[in-house]
């Protein structure tokens, strides 16, 4: 496991040491956590943004739901 050192404004770091001592879980957890959640948003977001910009220069295509279903054999 590595380590990083942030700075965090005077609020958020009392915000962070309240929760922490609220919930007896430690300040770490609650930055991890939310690192990790935020992380899986952008990288989602670097993704969808990437397809666009495939789709947009016509090197990608989307299909329909219907196109989909029907290559899956799920169609009615």
């Amino acid at each position: 496991m590595s380590s990083i050192s942030i700075r965090l404004t005077n609020e958020l770091s009392s915000r962070l040491e309240k929760l922490a001592r609220r919930t007896g879980r430690t300040k770490t957890f609650y930055v991890t956590k939310a690192i990790e959640e935020h992380l899986e948003d952008l990288e989602d977001l670097y993704i969808a943004e990437q397809r666009l910009i495939e789709l947009r220069a016509g090197r990608s295509r989307a299909y329909t739901t219907e196109e989909v279903e029907r290559e899956l054999g799920l169609a009615d």
